[in-house]
């Protein structure tokens, strides 16, 4: 689950990708539709709402909205699986 920063909505995420928005939450797109090698862990929202990003426990991500894409773990192996997301704010 992740709140946008007023408070006033939120999304919650299924481990397939299925996004649910509550609230003035809007939908931007979710992993859905993309054929997921392991779940989804977390979603983390810009500051101004208008996107997110979904991580899985590979490290894979993905970016609606206005969420920018900065790169993933996906491809690499990892120690441990990742198990959320936090986006930082300015």
């Amino acid at each position: 689950m992740a709140a946008t920063p007023d408070g006033g909505g939120y999304w919650l995420v299924a481990s397939d990708g299925v996004i649910f928005n509550y609230g003035h939450a809007g939908f931007y797109g979710s992993a859905a539709s993309e054929p997921l090698v392991k779940s989804l862990v977390g979603t983390a929202c810009t500051t101004d709402a208008r996107g997110y990003w979904q991580v899985t426990s590979a490290g894979s991500i993905f970016n609606y909205g206005d969420a920018a894409f900065y790169g993933s773990a996906g491809s690499g192996p990892l120690a441990k699986p990742i198990v959320g997301i936090a986006a930082l704010g300015s």
